[in-house]
């Protein structure tokens, strides 16, 4: 393998690609890092200086994908728009047409990729739930939930969908317009919780506004175009959250947890969120921790607060699990092992 940091992502997120079910891009990622253009080059100069390490969580190969799948997506290069799912399958194809797109429409690319990826898998709700189960067994209080890098805030609506665990159970309304599945594996989850949710909340540096259908184009654009699966979940989340009024609020994170987090007599607080954190600058993460801490302090048990997070282990990019701070008291525990498209639960 080259020991180009940008080469060394492209090949790993091909790998990734495969791995999750996507031979498109499996096989499109391939070819980028064997044939880098010039012009393609170009779109990764942010990021040419910076170590393997930093170039993983920036994530550049995602914002790359993404900036091709939204110009294919928008119609405006005809030829990449043919040469991209559902048209067409075969990834050579794929990326000759991309390699004249990027010289084509280079600064519209760049653009698109300086902003970090904003994902919104509403599947990773499957992975949240048991979680937020878990918080009400242990504290027997109302959920007041704020979620952070809400993107589009399809992830609010978590309590709306159906959940289905094969063997392990199933949960929520049966004619949700909705339904998750994920294959569940270890004792069974505590569906029987009894849960009620009495506020909700989200922020984003910079929300998804679902009605603009610009916005809403960048957001299908992160989804894999060969996973048909996924996108189908993606406009009934999408329908399910217009129809609902879901706000996200513009704010930094860091400050949104300090002026919003604070425990509330008679609810628990729940500050939470999933594939977010890689993206945070380290002072923004510092500060969030920081807040947390200060409002742990001043938690009660009639007035706790947990965080709830579907992030991938500290210090690497693997595995993604899902862990619960409580307080008072402050305990860390992981709950679970999970698939980063929400696929499977590993319950420990």
């Amino acid at each position: 393998m080259s020991n180009d940091p940008i080469l060394q992502a492209l090949a790993v997120q091909s790998r990734v690609c495969a791995s999750f079910g996507s031979a498109f891009y499996g096989g499109l990622l391939e070819r980028a890092a064997a044939d880098l253009t010039a012009d393609a080059r170009a779109l990764f100069a942010p990021w040419s200086d910076q170590s393997d390490a930093a170039v993983v969580d920036a994530a550049v190969a995602l914002r790359f994908l993404g900036a091709l799948h939204d110009l294919a997506l928008s119609g405006d290069d005809a030829a990449l728009t043919a040469a991209f799912p559902p048209s067409a399958t075969d990834p050579g194809d794929a990326w000759r047409a991309a390699c004249r797109a990027i010289a084509a429409h280079g600064p519209r690319l760049s653009a698109f990729m300086a902003h970090e990826p904003q994902t919104n898998e509403v599947r990773r709700s499957a992975c949240l739930l048991p979680g937020f189960l878990t918080i009400a067994a242990l504290t027997g209080l109302p959920l007041a939930c704020l979620e952070l890098g809400a993107s589009a805030g399809l992830n609010q609506l978590w309590r709306r969908y159906r959940y289905d665990y094969g063997e392990a159970g199933s949960w929520g309304d049966p004619a949700s317009p909705l339904a998750l599945s994920a294959v569940w594996t270890g004792t069974a989850p505590p569906l029987a919780t009894p849960i009620s949710v009495a506020a909700t909340a989200a922020c984003d540096r910079k929300p998804i506004n679902l009605a603009d259908p610009a916005q809403r184009r960048r957001l299908r654009a992160y989804l894999w175009p060969d996973q048909t699966e996924r996108i189908a979940r993606f406009d009934a989340a999408v329908a399910m959250a217009v129809a609902a009024g879901v706000a996200v609020e513009a704010a930094d994170a860091a400050d949104w947890v300090r002026v919003r987090a604070a425990p509330r007599e008679g609810l628990v607080t729940v500050v939470f969120h999933s594939i977010f954190w890689q993206y945070l600058p380290p002072a923004t993460a510092t500060a969030i921790r920081a807040a947390l801490a200060a409002h742990g302090a001043a938690a009660g048990r009639t007035a706790p607060l947990a965080w709830l997070r579907m992030e991938p282990a500290e210090g690497s990019p693997a595995p993604i699990e899902l862990r619960l701070t409580l307080w008072p008291g402050g305990e860390d525990r992981q709950l679970a092992v999970v698939q980063a498209h929400g696929a499977t639960v590993e319950w420990r």
